[in-house]
């Protein structure tokens, strides 16, 4: 044999095949491959190839139309059953007779049937992509089984790296002990003098052309068929190249649909010159395209006729695809590497189809910005006829995307299998990893409760060596645990200028939460990043859980004054967390609330909050208030500076009582819409409005006051309750909401009617006019901060949302 190293791709099917090439293509209309034999004889040879051979299910007619061509043989990819539950494996036999083939259809149906009539006819064979459950019915029982009757096994160039990593562990796990208990387990003999000693070899398993020969088979012997059939069974062969990704599968999908519809449509010279079918043709297409691409014809095609071509297919107004079609035409045109694939001068399979996929995503994200401006533009008008037919062209946004996301859909569960075969073979040793979870939010720069809370989380995660990634899109910031990402559009709300919804790049985050293997997604918000959220999710067959901080509906009754606008948030809101097998809830408020929308109440759960306790402490009071000349007994409130917080009812109350009470004075930190109409309504009272405060100057702030006042009767927690409390302060909250949750009802505070002006009077006086009260309550106020501390409750907090998760498992 020498030293001579070959090479043959062993898994690869031509348009014979008699099976779907994949199941998966059902869902894009394509109902086979096209590739012809001698289109794959010709391509595997240029990809490094010595041999050739065509496995198509179940028939040899693509091997034989190129079997008098040097170097080649007839084999065929087998289709046979576990006769108890008809669980499909997928068989390679390689170097058969025509009358070998027809035996082998007659006894296909039953594996136990069609393995020794291989051994008897002394036909090498392979069990293909053994981790791979072709019609989900695959168990670890079949697996053990398969492995007692198949000496030789193929790392598969369509299956994840994952997969091929994990079939290889397994069998370098094997030992003459665990061969002996399968046997006695199954009733059957093993196969081979030592049968825990499998063989490797690899293939393609390519449908579209595009990745012949991707993964292939290098073996110790001269380029010719009986060299390699003594390599392989005496394991003197590997299993080499390159495993796919969900990309890979998306790019073989998309080519074998573009292959497909283009044989069965008829395109003008022109249309055939347009750079999106050229970039189609180079990038999806590509061992079929024998065009010249020298400088003369390049300058023909896109310096002449040809570039005049580009724009002959002239876009309608109204159609959805004619929009699609322009938009790619732009981005191609628009990208230098893009053009390089129209131009046919990036030809590497590894290349096209990353510049595929750049290009999909682009695509994908210039529809999603499109369909989501019209359908919030729609909802703000309330326009419900445009919301209808704009949702139409969600269809579109899905069949752009749907090979991207049928790929990663397939991987991921196909991951899930993996680990349990490594975990019944003793391979795996860290299945008890930390806990992963990816934390999607759609604010996280802003001055609001979830943001803070968020940011102070991503501190504690990094503090206690936790492993939590916040997900979000346009933030400003950076930095470790945050992953951002540009959002490919934006809608500013004209209620709520602070918070801007950015549309997230779909297709990116999926990618992203599929290399990192989260174990849970958590959504703190349900806009558009939240909705990502959830759609990675159940691509990825991830726990999807969230966090209710804030009550989107009251919102919307108190910008719009319109009950009908609060019931389709409702509605939505119902929808979105009813998503999610565990809602965690600050209060137990909320939780009621959401169980009365028609939440399941077994899925919502109550979880700690806490505060920082150094940040936020009496030590602070400093006089901070000199500054703005106020004396006396000082009320705060701290927070957005908007009608929905009860702010209405604040001002008229204290309009009344700085004439009852001449020493008493109001602070409001913050900003927001009611902010001047506030002012107005305060004027000429001892009120300042300090805008918003952060850092040591709120601290400062909370510290230099006497009471805290909180009139809001939409809030779902209320982080500021804590921080004052914290800082020494009793508080004044309502009777809704969850914010009357984080006090002691007459030690720390006071609860009163929401909305009811004489009942915050009352209040007031009740603590102002008795100063030993007040001195009380100050004190009680921050002792019973003392013990929920940031790290505490975020312990704690941590603890829930494993326990959750490994319920959910």
């Amino acid at each position: 044999m020498g030293d001579t190293i070959s090479r043959i791709d062993l898994h690869v099917h031509s348009r014979h095949s008699k099976r779907p090439s994949q199941w998966i293509l059902q869902k894009i209309g394509c109902p086979e491959s096209f590739t012809d034999p001698k289109l794959i004889h010709e391509t595997a040879l240029k990809r490094g190839m010595d041999l050739v051979t065509i496995t198509d299910h179940n028939t040899i007619d693509g091997a034989l139309e190129i079997a008098h061509l040097p170097g080649t043989f007839i084999s065929e990819e087998i289709t046979t059953y576990f006769p108890e539950d008809r669980c499909k494996l997928h068989v390679l036999a390689w170097d058969i007779t025509e009358a070998q083939h027809e035996d082998i259809q007659k006894t296909r149906e039953n594996v136990f049937d069609l393995v020794p009539y291989l051994h008897e006819q002394g036909i090498v064979h392979a069990l293909a992509h053994p981790l791979f459950a072709v019609n989900d019915r695959m168990t670890l029982e079949h697996l053990e089984q398969a492995l007692l009757m198949f000496g030789i096994v193929e790392a598969n160039g369509s299956r994840d790296a994952r997969q091929n990593e994990s079939l290889s562990a397994i069998l370098d796990a094997l030992t003459p002990r665990h061969m002996e208990r399968l046997a006695d387990i199954h009733g059957m003999e093993p196969v081979g003098e030592r049968p825990w000693e499998k063989i490797m070899v690899g293939g393609s398993d390519d449908h579209s052309s595009i990745n012949i020969a991707r993964m292939h088979t290098r073996f110790n012997g001269e380029p010719n068929k009986q060299a390699l059939l003594d390599a392989i069974c005496a394991g003197r062969c590997e299993a080499a190249g390159e495993a796919a990704t969900p990309r890979t599968m998306a790019h073989n999908l998309y080519g074998i649909a573009y292959q497909f519809y283009t044989r069965r449509a008829a395109m003008s010279d022109a249309a055939k010159q347009h750079v999106v079918i050229r970039f189609a043709e180079n990038g999806l297409n590509p061992a079929r395209s024998s065009e010249p691409t020298g400088i003369l014809h390049r300058l023909r095609c896109f310096m002449g006729r040809g570039r005049a071509a580009l724009h002959s297919l002239a876009p309608g107004k109204d159609s959805v695809q004619d929009s699609l079609l322009k938009n790619a035409a732009q981005i191609i045109t628009a990208d230098p590497d893009l053009m390089k694939v129209a131009r046919g001068c990036a030809g590497e399979p590894r290349t096209l189809e990353n510049e595929v996929a750049r290009f999909i995503s682009g695509s994908a994200n210039r529809v999603l910005r499109n369909f989501a401006d019209k359908v919030l533009d729609s909802a703000m008008g309330a326009n419900l006829f445009d919301i209808f037919h704009t949702i139409g062209s969600a269809g579109s946004l899905y069949a752009l995307l749907a090979p991207y996301f049928v790929g990663y859909d397939l991987f991921s569960r196909e991951r899930g299998f993996c680990n349990q075969a490594l975990k019944r073979f003793g391979v795996r040793q860290d299945l008890q990893r930390p806990l992963r979870i990816a934390h999607f939010t759609d604010t996280f720069d802003e001055v609001n409760g979830v943001a803070g809370t968020i940011r102070s989380q991503l501190e504690l995660v990094s503090r206690h060596g936790k492993r939590m990634t916040v997900v979000t899109s346009g933030s400003h910031k950076s930095g470790p645990g945050l992953a951002n990402f540009d959002p490919v559009g934006e809608f500013q709300i004209p209620e709520y200028p602070e918070l801007t919804l950015r549309y997230p790049p779909v297709l990116e985050m999926l990618e992203y939460c599929f290399e990192r293997e989260f174990d849970c997604i958590l959504a703190a918000t349900p806009g558009p990043v939240g909705l990502a959220g959830l759609a990675v999710s159940k691509i990825l067959k991830i726990p999807f859980h969230g966090t209710y901080h804030t009550a989107f509906p009251q919102y919307v009754r108190a910008f719009t004054e319109d009950t009908a606008m609060e019931d389709g948030c409702w509605r939505f809101m119902t929808w979105f967390y009813n998503q999610m097998q565990v809602i965690y809830a600050p209060s137990e408020a909320t939780k009621q609330e959401l169980v009365e929308r028609g939440i399941d109440p077994g899925k919502i759960t109550t979880y700690p909050r806490g505060v920082d306790v150094e940040r936020f402490h009496p030590s602070k009071r400093n006089g901070f208030f000199t500054q703005y000349r106020l004396e006396g007994t000082k009320l705060l409130y701290v927070g957005r500076v908007s009608r929905e917080k009860g702010l209405d009812t604040l001002a008229e109350a204290f309009r009344r009582l700085s004439k009852m009470r001449p020493g008493l004075s109001l602070a409001v930190v913050g900003e927001g819409p009611y902010l001047d109409e506030m002012k107005r309504t305060l004027r000429g009272t001892p009120a300042v409005f300090t805008g918003a405060l952060h850092g040591e100057d709120l601290s400062q702030a909370y510290a230099s006051s006497d009471i805290f006042v909180f009139p809001s009767a939409t809030d779902t927690f209320g982080n500021v309750v804590l921080e004052a409390q914290a800082s020494g302060l009793p508080c004044i909250v309502t009777d809704q909401g969850g914010p009357c949750e984080n006090i002691d009802p007459d030690e720390t505070g006071l609860v009163i009617p929401a909305a009811d002006p004489d009942a915050l009077i009352r209040a007031v006086l009740h603590l102002v006019d008795a100063p030993e009260r007040l001195a009380y309550m100050r004190r009680k106020a921050r002792g019973s901060m003392e013990e929920r501390t940031f790290d505490q409750t975020f312990l704690k907090t941590w603890e829930l949302f494993g326990a959750r998760i490994r319920d959910a498992a």
